[in-house]
């Protein structure tokens, strides 16, 4: 099986860390690097944290620290969700840091993708500001780039703002540049993470799966995406699961856009289901998922993550 090469491009974050160590043992992806954003929290500390997962998993992928603010606007980030460091609720020892490139992380992106034989996948699961800088400072990688898979953006309601998603609304002008590149595009959004739930007996499957179940086990007990009791919402997962099953999901070709100037909707992803806008379609939209289908998905892949 030839592998498909991916670049992961992250903020951990606890339902970054699950989906991460799905795609590190999956049998059909191949990582060729990893780059940090700072957004659930500071760059400093979502890069340590990739760097203490990694070490974890023993899987030697670079990784390369990338923005630390958005393009225009101050961070805000989401401590609130995923605790002060991201990973709260389990003991990572001392992170070794021989697998930091030197390289910024959109120059690393640039010579990965070039360097490659085969079109690289890029699956961001932050805000959009390295992919951004990416495609403004290096046009030329988007002929060279298969799609970009991103969880992110909402066809309906938000999480940040009463119509915008966290990773988008962070840095919207980022994501406009993204959605307006011409790259082949899939949107994974808030809304299909709200059905991508895993339940308090999944949590506990979990405990028994080996020391990465282990240890989603603890950080789920502090991660506030849903509730611990009632279901935890795997938002970044979506991202792999289309990855590696998008059967599991409805899909749409649809023309969407970011709302920058709207007072109240800043950060918005207008998905144009009725084509109103008259525009061709720029996204692959994620309507809905088989919220079973996921969960069964979810806990096999974890329990493969040894």
């Amino acid at each position: 099986m030839i592998k498909r090469p991916v670049i992961i491009d992250t903020d951990p974050g606890i339902d970054d860390a699950l989906a991460i160590a799905i795609a590190l043992f999956s049998e059909e992806l191949d990582v060729k690097l990893i780059t940090t954003v700072a957004g659930n929290v500071s760059l400093a500390h979502v890069t340590d944290n990739m760097l203490k997962l990694l070490q974890f998993w023993g899987k030697d992928i670079p990784v390369a620290a990338g923005a630390a603010k958005p393009l225009i606007e101050p961070l805000v980030d989401a401590s609130n969700v995923h605790g002060v460091t991201g990973m709260e609720g389990y003991e990572f020892p001392e992170p070794k840091r021989e697998l930091l490139v030197k390289e910024h992380a959109v120059n690393a992106m640039y010579r990965v993708i070039m360097e490659s034989e085969e079109p690289i996948t890029l699956v961001p699961i932050a805000p959009l500001t390295n992919i951004a800088l990416l495609f403004s400072m290096y046009p030329e990688v988007k002929g060279k780039i298969k799609e970009v898979v991103l969880m992110g953006g909402s066809a309906s309601r938000g999480n940040k703002g009463v119509m915008s998603e966290f990773n988008v609304a962070t840095d919207p002008e980022a994501a406009k540049i993204v959605f307006d590149s011409g790259v082949p595009m899939v949107m994974a959004g808030l809304d299909v993470g709200w059905k991508a739930l895993v339940y308090p007996e999944d949590s506990e499957k979990m405990l028994g799966m080996g020391k990465t179940g282990e240890m989603a086990y603890c950080l789920f007990k502090k991660y506030r995406g849903g509730s611990f009791s009632t279901g935890l919402k795997m938002y970044d997962s979506c991202a792999i699961a289309y990855l590696l099953c998008p059967e599991l999901f409805t899909v749409e070709d649809t023309y969407v856009a970011i709302e920058l100037a709207g007072s109240m909707t800043r950060g918005c992803t207008l998905v144009d289901l009725k084509h109103y806008l008259k525009q061709d379609a720029n996204v692959k939209v994620c309507l809905d998922i088989d919220g079973e289908k996921f969960r069964k998905w979810f806990l096999e892949a974890v329990s493969r993550c040894i």
